[in-house]
């Protein structure tokens, strides 16, 4: 499905909105006081599904549209002027963008690399940010998004959106009211089928976009078909392939379900076992994570070799397995949840999941809140804080790959380690400056 087949079928579907659990239904019916001045940057497949988000919440009064590449610059366009009278006007560069329109709410859905700039610039600017996950591409570069956040006030919401899922939270709430026992491990893992593929030629890039500012402050690199649009995450001059794509979803409910904020060590295996392509992320990695108190959780992801027994979706297996001494709890994605007791005389508890269509996400409930959070001025439920401790998890365990060794970890930096915590930050390419 194209983003236009998107925008309409989502627009006929009306997004009809499930149980709210963090109680913010009554800020998606109810009629606005105003409208905040919105604007997009990065109007790729998925920055045009938080736009739709927010176009029907109704408090939002589109003004920008920011993209450096032209063609998808101009399909979003399209595709909004079906859904609202909003005539935002159409930028290449998000700091003539905040210069000129002011926006009060930024929705930052670019490639991982850009999302620290243009979310510290947009908070600067007086705006308040919704960026995707994972925050960062490196970690120092999250510790500046939060301190920016607290030292201007902004709300800064990330696009998290399982922390309001109905099942997700129902299964936090029954993992922690002791039904699955202590908890001593939790296994997370995302497991594609596919095959060794085969390179993809450099080209010119095309006449629509600006190469050079599509790779901004990271590395310049020929262009590549196999990279844009919507490929680039598993090349890591630009993201951190599946752990940072997927992974991300999964440490963040380790982390939220458990109520601990970060491992004390990590280390992680895996490489290119499989793939041929032109992409240069692992195929196939294993990281463990080890916390204070004894407990380990784990990640796993495979490109490779469909696994039958833990299929939860058409393409994937996915989810993340929590062991108790009750039992054992998968929580899941389009599957919901399932309990299976230690004792066979008990009966398995399930529940179904209950998710937004067409996508099968929440980001109306997580935009909801972000409102919600802008009125109140209290932090969000994915505030950039929490955003911060999940993406170190896995750039951490990417950190370790990279090393070929373990890390400690203290929450801010990796102790009598100057190898390592170089890793922390990398070199910003020419004008860019590295936010400290």
């Amino acid at each position: 499905m194209n983003r236009t087949d998107f925008l309409k079928t989502s627009a006929l579907a009306g997004a009809s909105l499930i149980t709210d659990p963090v109680q913010v239904r009554a800020f998606i019916t109810r009629q606005p006081a105003k409208k905040y001045r919105t604007a997009l940057v990065g109007t790729g497949w998925w920055g045009g599904n938080i736009l739709l988000n927010a176009v029907q919440a109704g408090e939002s009064k589109i003004v920008a549209l920011c993209d450096v590449d032209t063609r998808q610059l101009q399909k979003t366009s399209d595709a909004l002027s079906k859904l609202t009278s909003d005539k935002p006007k159409l930028y290449r560069d998000y700091r003539e963008m905040l210069i000129a329109e002011k926006p009060e709410i930024v929705i930052v859905a670019t490639p991982d690399h850009w999302h620290p700039l243009i979310a510290i610039a947009a908070m600067k600017a007086g705006a308040h940010v919704y960026v995707e996950k994972p925050i960062s591409h490196t970690i120092n570069e999250g510790k500046a998004m939060v301190r920016t956040a607290r030292e201007t006030g902004k709300i800064c919401q990330v696009g998290m959106h399982r922390r309001v899922s109905p099942h997700n939270v129902s299964g936090r709430e029954f993992i922690q009211s002791g039904k699955v026992g202590k908890i001593g491990m939790a296994r997370a893992f995302v497991h594609y089928a596919g095959g060794a593929g085969q390179p993809t030629p450099d080209a010119e890039a095309p006449k629509e976009i600006d190469w050079n500012m599509w790779c901004g402050p990271a590395p310049l690199r020929a262009y590549n078909p196999a990279m844009h649009p919507r490929s680039w995450r598993n090349f890591l001059d630009y993201a951190n392939g599946t752990l940072g794509d997927w992974g991300i979803h999964w440490m963040d409910q380790i982390l939220w379900v458990t109520e601990r904020n970060h491992p004390k060590k990590v280390y992680t295996t895996g490489g290119r076992a499989i793939k041929k392509d032109s992409t240069d992320a692992p195929d196939h990695q294993v990281s463990t994570f080890e916390f204070d108190d004894d407990f380990t959780a784990v990640w796993e992801h495979r490109t490779f070799g469909g696994n039958m027994a833990e299929k939860t979706h058409p393409q994937q297996a996915v989810g993340v397995y929590f062991y108790g001494t009750e039992g054992t709890f998968h929580m899941g994605w389009l599957d919901g949840w399932t309990f299976y007791p230690s004792d066979p005389k008990k009966p398995v508890i399930h529940q179904d999941a209950q998710l937004d269509k067409p996508d099968d996400q929440n980001i109306a409930l997580l935009w909801a809140n972000f409102l919600s959070s802008i009125k109140s001025n209290k932090l969000p439920v994915c505030d950039i804080e929490i955003g911060h401790r999940s993406t170190n998890m896995a750039l951490l365990g990417m950190l370790s790959l990279k090393l070929g060794r373990s890390v400690e970890w203290d929450g801010k930096q990796i102790p009598n380690d100057p190898e390592a915590n170089k890793l922390l930050s990398r070199a910003y390419r020419g004008e860019w400056q590295y936010p400290v």
